[in-house]
């Protein structure tokens, strides 16, 4: 029998990440998936869904283009080829994470894992199974799309977001239910190509969790777009009539059908740990199948850790590395940890919209004293020669001290742009701090710095 300091359960971005250092840190590694390495983040979800966003923006923005001074005869897609360079993409990056494997020797088999003690995994494929000895176990399992009972994902007609990634044809009309992350990241990439895009909240304002004051300006710069919202708005139950498709809605005491070509099923996501055996051995998980952990991310077995969607905590690929990283050296005897009031997050449509720390209504909730500085793009020289004006950034910072506790961005290249205020977060800077740090001229991040001085009502340029 097979003998390892440690085996990890998924390869995703917790999975892989944690293997690799624990491997650096020298601990014999195992690394268990049931598919290709590098999980949902590298197959089916992040890298995939970003190639989409990239190759719809860069056709939809050359409609922007005549009033640079730059004029086209004609602009056209191809959508298999849009889809082949997202294929590559993903096909690179996982042959990326074998290299690292191999290079830092790291057994990975490939097959469907059950625990059946805290020492002992078995392993299991199409062809045969086999028991593993292990002083410990992390299961890095990961999340999967949350679906109603009564509603069947055929990845044809109605999607999760696997199936919204390999569309054959641009759909007339697409109605995705749920205004999260995922939904609107994927109705920005067929509303460029030229679909319709009808999107259905229970709630009375997308994002639910993001800063309502930016989600609010987000909206309105996608119905600019295209989008048609219907808010607080419940969705009972998809309909196929023949060849047709509907959805049956209910708003405000009325019952709506909408039809359309595609639905994209986007409600969420839980936690796989399917076969894992989990409450048979006695790790606790809560009601809704999240595992339990505590600060050490250790189960209820001290040797059994979680790390990644599996567990509670925002659903990113980058959190999940972090976890990763940090379980690795405990394992080693070192002492990792996670910040998670400093744990980015960023919806790539465009603009972006990217966030760090608490919003506004998670400050009022908890009775904390706050200050908040904005800048809107529109005074930034850099957005205005780029014709990128949409947007701006809102710092919020204690009422006495002046730490900087949250920082939300809705604008081009928030996602990098929001780099800057995670680390000043990471090292407890003030909105002063912010404010004195000379930024070049002319950038997007200058507007940074504008937010930070407007906290103390000392904005320049506004």
């Amino acid at each position: 029998m097979e003998e390892f300091d440690v085996i990890i359960i998924g390869s995703g971005p917790a999975g892989y990440v944690c293997a690799i250092r624990a491997a650096q840190l020298g601990l014999k590694v195992c690394c268990v998936d049931k598919s290709v390495l590098g999980g949902t983040c590298l197959n089916i979800g992040c890298i995939p869904s970003k190639s989409l966003l990239h190759a719809s923006q860069a056709y939809d923005q050359t409609k922007s283009y005549e009033t640079l001074g730059i004029s086209f005869s004609s602009v056209s897609f191809d959508l298999n080829k849009i889809m082949q360079s997202k294929n590559d993409s993903v096909k690179t990056l996982t042959g990326g994470v074998n290299f690292l494997f191999k290079k830092n020797k790291i057994t990975h088999k490939k097959g469907f894992a059950k625990i059946i003690n805290n020492n002992e995994v078995e392993i299991s494929n199409n062809i045969n199974s086999e028991l593993v000895k292990t002083k410990n176990i992390v299961i890095a399992t990961g999340s999967e799309p949350s679906i109603p009972s009564d509603v069947l994902i055929d990845e044809k007609n109605i999607l999760s977001s696997t199936g919204a990634l390999s569309l054959d044809k641009v759909p007339g009309h697409l109605v995705i239910i749920g205004a999260g992350y995922i939904g609107l990241e994927m109705g920005s990439v067929w509303s460029r190509l030229g679909s319709k895009v009808t999107v259905i909240e229970y709630e009375d304002h997308i994002l639910p969790n993001m800063d309502r004051e930016i989600a609010t300006n987000f909206q309105k710069i996608l119905i600019k777009q295209g989008f048609d919202f219907k808010l607080s708005t419940s969705f009972n139950k998809v309909i196929k009539k023949n060849d047709k498709l509907s959805v049956l809605i209910e708003n405000d005491g009325q019952t709506l059908e909408i039809d359309c070509d595609k639905i994209l099923i986007s409600m969420g996501r839980k936690p796989y740990s399917y076969g894992l055996n989990l409450k048979n051995i006695g790790v606790e998980m809560d009601k809704k199948g999240f595992i339990q952990t505590n600060k050490k991310f250790q189960t209820s077995l001290n040797n059994i850790y979680a790390i990644g969607d599996c567990k509670n905590g925002p659903m990113l690929a980058h959190k999940a590395s972090e976890e990763g990283v940090a379980v690795a050296e405990i394992l080693a005897g070192q002492a990792g940890q996670v910040n998670y009031d400093a744990i980015p997050s960023v919806i790539y449509t465009f603009p972006e919209v990217a966030s760090v720390g608490k919003t506004e209504e998670e400050l009022k909730n908890a009775s904390i004293q706050y200050k908040v500085g904005k800048f809107p793009f529109t005074a930034n020289a850099k957005a205005t020669v780029m014709q990128e004006t949409e947007g701006f950034v809102k710092i919020i910072s204690d009422y006495k001290t002046d730490e900087v506790l949250g920082v939300h961005i809705v604008g081009a290249d928030a996602g990098n742009l929001i780099a800057e205020l995670v680390v000043a977060m990471e090292f407890g800077a003030s909105a002063e701090d912010l404010a004195r740090t000379c930024h070049a001229h002319p950038t997007l991040t200058e507007s940074i710095k504008e937010a930070a001085l407007n906290v103390d009502k000392s904005s320049i340029h506004i």
